[in-house]
């Protein structure tokens, strides 16, 4: 069975969507996450502006070349401490679910959020309060999706309330619906402290959540200067072996997701994935 591999649209030079969507075709590639703000940034998608139309346009242009929107994108702060700004990206998360059909899409998808109004690393985002708050937008997202059918895909992040593949659980356990699914991104999962128990962690998720995981982001890290920065795919340190190995067996032909891995990295990345994947 061969592995169902996309990319994220705005790793991919910045061009018109026409243009956009034949690149990718022309790697091979069977899906996107299109953050339309990141990759339509000509066009005015800000809160108000999406419509049927637009969204049926968007998405029958990569439908055309045999590309599946496999995420809409809509990274949003659910607990940004102004409250004003917070409403805002609710309700612009809102307005994706209610057009995700018309993209032909049916996952939109965000991490958690911040206590700061930037998304850093701060263990304020561990306390019990910022997740009663997290709960609280999953809760009303997930309400608005379950209205038109439409899954809310959540990922866990280190800079987020959801950090971790237990506090994930508890969520999924929080906010009981089945409109409610993850986006498994492991590389997120893991810290300077943590990465070299990286098996552990990503068995972890699958244990507690596989069935819930309904997308994979496919990410590499090195280590430099005491953190973990992002490269391309097949470059850093996860252990892929073990990543799709689970995938393979628990989740087959789910969306694979190429994130942090740009030109002239794209295609030596498709290969080593695709290797991996046959091998796993």
């Amino acid at each position: 069975m061969k592995i169902n591999l996309g990319i994220r649209a705005h790793d991919v030079e910045k061009r018109p969507i026409e243009a956009l969507v034949e690149e990718i075709a022309s790697k091979g590639l069977t899906s996107v996450q299109i953050a339309l703000g990141k990759s339509l940034d000509y066009i005015n998608t800000d809160l108000g502006s999406l419509s049927p139309g637009l969204a049926h346009y968007v998405g029958q242009t990569f439908n055309k070349n045999d590309i599946q929107i496999a995420v809409l994108g809509c990274y949003i702060n659910m607990i940004h401490p102004d409250q004003t700004e917070r409403r805002k990206s609710l309700d612009r998360f809102k307005e994706h679910i209610r057009f995700a059909r018309d993209f032909g899409c049916s996952i939109v998808g965000t991490e958690t959020g911040n206590v700061n109004a930037e998304i850093v690393y701060t263990e304020e985002n561990f306390k019990e309060e910022p997740f009663l708050e997290v709960v609280e937008s999953v809760r009303e997202l997930v309400e608005e999706a379950e209205k038109f059918g439409v899954i809310v895909g959540v990922e866990a992040g280190v800079n987020h309330p959801i950090y971790s593949p237990k506090v994930m659980k508890r969520l999924l356990d929080s906010v009981t619906s089945n409109n409610l699914q993850v986006i498994l991104d492991p590389v997120n999962l893991l810290t300077i402290d943590t990465y070299e128990n990286q098996e552990e962690i990503i068995k972890e998720a699958f244990d507690l959540f596989g069935d819930k995981i309904v997308i994979l982001h496919a990410k590499d890290f090195i280590v430099e200067d005491n953190t973990l920065k992002p490269t391309a795919v097949g470059r850093g340190l996860l252990n892929y072996d073990v990543v799709l190995k689970l995938i393979k067996q628990k989740k087959p032909l789910i969306n694979i997701l190429m994130e942090e891995t740009k030109e002239p990295y794209i295609d030596e990345s498709i290969a080593f994935l695709t290797e991996k994947y046959e091998q796993a």
